[in-house]
């Protein structure tokens, strides 16, 4: 189960941290005390409740509980130079995982059976390293507010919801490339990320061994053929406002072309180069869409 992988002895978040969550996230901390509400007001009870419902409803993963994937855990913690989190399977049908983190608190994960069975081990780790890039980028807070503004109905938090909708939908997209690149830095291979997002999209468990990954590309870059006409990048951008997730296809171009960057291949040689929109730009490792 086990591949030679180079350990990111000391990396640090901006290391890897994609130039358009960068930017996003400065968008976020121009509100003023947003970031201090949320760690100490709606912080410490949200994480209570998630936890308690794991504790009850999940399983934990340990040393003598499932130990395979506790092994894929400590490996990609050990990759990504982070202290491992506390890792739960949940009985679920709809393939997902999701983290949970407020700084200097006990972070988990929770990946769905249902994925689980979708995916290779090597996959599975892949999952569990992007839900890794939350943790190690602080993605916690955010995160949070999300999905309380998410479901918010009525009163303040419709107002709320309505006024920040736009702006945390964006930085949520944003986040989750940065984390396909922490998926990318776990697995060391590009190969296995893209096929995470193309079983995302349109794999089951009888089908995952018929599905053709370099098909799935090349479908991705007809996808990035789009933005070539004015009315195409419109119709994409308003498919996608609402969406916590930015399109699979568009996922596994931009890991794909970043596998090929300079700030990639600097990490895995042990001399990082800070990740920062200048760098990036000029080594063609993004594009903004």
């Amino acid at each position: 189960m086990s591949f030679l992988k180079t350990p990111l002895i000391g990396l640090k978040a901006d290391h890897f941290r994609h130039p358009l969550d960068l930017q996003a996230t400065a968008n976020l901390k121009q509100l003023f005390g947003l970031d201090l509400v949320i760690r100490n007001l709606l912080g410490p009870l949200a994480e209570q409740v998630f936890y308690l419902d794991n504790i009850a409803s999940s399983v934990l993963v340990s040393e003598q509980q499932l130990p395979e994937l506790h092994h894929l855990l400590l490996e990609a913690c050990k990759i990504l130079d982070l202290e491992p989190p506390q890792l739960y399977v949940r009985q679920h049908p709809v393939p997902n995982a999701y983290t949970f983190a407020m700084r200097g608190k006990q972070p988990f994960i929770v990946i769905h059976t249902s994925l689980i069975d979708l995916l290779t081990p090597e996959e599975t780790q892949a999952v569990i390293a992007h839900e890794l890039g939350h943790l190690k980028c602080d993605h916690g807070v955010y995160l949070t507010l999300a999905n309380i503004l998410i479901q918010a109905a009525g009163g303040l938090g419709a107002v709320l919801a309505q006024n920040l909708q736009v702006q945390l939908m964006e930085w949520i997209r944003c986040a989750e490339f940065t984390c396909d690149r922490a998926a990318l830095l776990a697995t060391q291979n590009p190969r296995v990320v893209a096929a995470v997002l193309m079983k995302l999209s349109g794999g089951s468990p009888k089908l995952a061994e018929q599905l053709n990954l370099d098909a799935f590309l090349a479908q991705a870059r007809a996808y990035d053929d789009i933005s070539n006409d004015q009315l195409g990048e419109m119709l994409k951008q308003a498919m996608t406002a609402q969406l916590t997730h930015p399109v699979p296809v568009l996922r596994a171009r931009e890991i794909d072309r970043w596998s090929s960057s300079q700030i990639y291949q600097s990490l895995l040689e042990g001399r990082p180069l800070e990740a920062n929109g200048k760098a990036e730009a000029k080594g063609g490792g993004w594009r903004n869409w």
